[in-house]
């Protein structure tokens, strides 16, 4: 089978059919400003990876590691959830989420926008180096391990050592935090971080957050100087 439209302007790859290479082939080969609807994922890895033009990508269903990887520019849609590492070294555009996120979602993002719209699992927004990550639901244990720069904005629970090592990103909860991961702080909410929040929620729809009533989480930079030899101990 050829790429077909089913729509106007819209064209349509079915990864059972095409094979997940030859679907990214074809994305690629489009001009930008195109859009695609990719159906069949059945769970397929490596969706949408590497592409560098602005896309309206739909994906109708699960997908598996690392949708939408390396990317600048495309705004991907995914009706379904995701495996492990969607969204990973994003530099640009939408990645969002109807489903769940296994682990290390938007991992060492540098730029762009990746929303959840249910729970995220353990390490989300790992390393990440200037992108924004906005769940819905709950996040797992270590979420923003040594994240760097950027946003998280969790609209649920955040699990054990979050911010654990964290750089210069920040941590906006909603719901409780189990525990805070080494050199990791809560601290006061001032008008520009609830001014952040409100316009994280306006960006990803997420009316049920309140940004009056959030913790945020910032390094409380001990590490930067940290000497392992100091007193000959840790």
């Amino acid at each position: 089978m050829t790429a077909s439209t089913i729509q106007p302007n819209v064209m349509t790859l079915d990864v059972r059919e095409l094979g997940v290479t030859e679907v990214n082939r074809r994305l690629r080969d489009l001009p930008a400003g195109a859009s695609a609807l990719i159906v069949e994922p059945r769970g397929a890895h490596n969706l949408g990876v590497g592409m560098t033009v602005p896309l309206a990508i739909t994906v109708e269903g699960n997908s598996g590691y690392y949708l939408g990887g390396l990317c600048d520019g495309p705004d991907f849609t995914v009706r379904g959830s995701v495996g492990w590492g969607a969204a990973e070294n994003l530099m640009s555009g939408t990645v969002r989420i109807l489903g769940n996120a296994s682990e290390s979602a938007a991992a060492s993002a540098h730029g762009g926008l990746v929303i959840v719209e249910g729970d995220a699992s353990s390490r989300a927004g790992i390393s990440l180096k200037g992108g924004t990550l906005v769940v819905a639901g709950d996040v797992g244990h270590m979420s923003a391990f040594m994240a760097q720069a950027g946003t998280i904005l969790v609209g649920g629970d955040a699990g054990d050592s979050l911010g654990d090592s964290l750089y210069e990103a920040v941590v906006y909860v909603a719901g409780k935090v189990k525990s805070l991961g080494s050199d990791a702080r809560q601290v006061a909410m001032d008008a520009d971080d609830i001014s952040i929040v409100q316009d994280l929620c306006a960006r990803s729809g997420m009316t049920h957050i309140d940004a009056g009533n959030i913790t945020k989480v910032a390094s409380a930079r001990e590490l930067y100087t940290f000497d392992a030899l100091k007193n000959q101990r840790y």
